[in-house]
């Protein structure tokens, strides 16, 4: 069976530990074999992501709208090897799904994957649109007692961390890693560690669109492993933990709150992945710093 790599850098290296784990199906066949990614791995990651941020905050909204098109185009082109992937994962993929997830029948299954990927597509289109125009929903004109004007900004936060769930492994990606990118930040990506294929697959198409090395970098493995090195890095500036268990959810803010890195995880809402209830521009804010900016009237 094939064994894939991470994604750091714009690139697949292996990882330093040597390590894979068997990434099988709903039924327990195997599928491949994932890498065991380390420490080690989650720094590079992390050191590729912070070496991007400046370059990625500092293109064009137009533009960044432009690469998250083109990555749901490339998503399209590869629509059968998505579909496939994911339905091996159907029992995880309810995620606010109308069909019925514990159909056996396999038309049933594949009929959820189709699903599930032309939504993960079309939310990164969803997505691209925002990147022109969430600052006009986040910022703001502010009225000052002087001859003043006050402007309201978003900026991006820098390096963001995410912690994919099991549940709809693609959708819930991309629902989560879609909003950090619009506004300019970087992320470090753990992916599901009970079905990590379409996170790889993704990565593959990432690698093949024209997002610059190192805006997403995705690591695959044991989150128990993975999820405190990056929690507590000095250079992640916010974090996603909506797949942390509620264990591994205490210990990583606990991390978080030494190095003062926000972190938030998914509403009840938002974790219906295959509705539009996991799609916001609120959710692209929970990843902006805002800036005041005040300039005489007149000059």
């Amino acid at each position: 069976m094939k064994t894939y790599k991470i994604f750091i850098g714009g690139g697949f290296p292996r990882s330093e530990s040597g390590r894979t784990y068997p990434a099988v199906s709903a039924s327990g066949d195997l599928l491949a074999h994932a890498v065991l990614s380390s420490r080690k791995d989650v720094r590079e990651a992390v050191k590729a992501a912070r070496g991007a941020q400046k370059s990625w905050a500092g293109r064009t909204a137009y533009n960044r709208g432009q690469v998250l098109y083109r990555i749901a185009e490339m998503m399209d082109s590869r629509k059968d090897e998505f579909v496939r992937e994911v339905a091996a994962c159907v029992p995880f993929a309810d995620g606010g799904s109308d069909t019925d997830s514990g159909s056996d029948d396999d038309s049933g299954c594949e009929q959820q994957a189709v699903r599930e990927a032309e939504i993960a597509t079309d939310r990164w289109i969803w997505y691209a649109g925002w990147c022109d125009k969430f600052a006009s929903v986040g910022g703001s004109s502010n009225p000052v007692a002087g001859p003043y004007f006050g402007f309201t900004i978003p900026e991006p936060t820098g390096v963001v961390g995410i912690v994919v769930p099991d549940e709809a492994p693609l959708a819930s990606l991309v629902s989560r890693l879609a909003p950090v990118l619009v506004s300019g930040n970087t992320a470090v990506v753990i992916a599901s560690e009970a079905r990590p294929l379409p996170a790889i697959v993704l990565a593959e198409v990432l690698a093949t669109s024209d997002v610059p090395g190192g805006v997403v970098n995705i690591l695959t493995g044991h989150r128990q492993e993975l999820v405190p090195p990056l929690a507590s890095h000095g250079n992640v500036d916010a974090l996603d933990l909506t797949g942390c268990d509620s264990e591994l959810l205490a210990e990583a803010r606990s991390a978080a709150a030494a190095t003062v890195t926000r972190a938030i995880t998914a509403s009840a809402s938002e974790r219906q992945w295959l509705t539009p209830a996991a799609e916001s521009p609120y959710i692209i804010e929970s990843f902006c710093e805002y800036k005041t900016v005040w300039h005489p009237k007149g000059a």
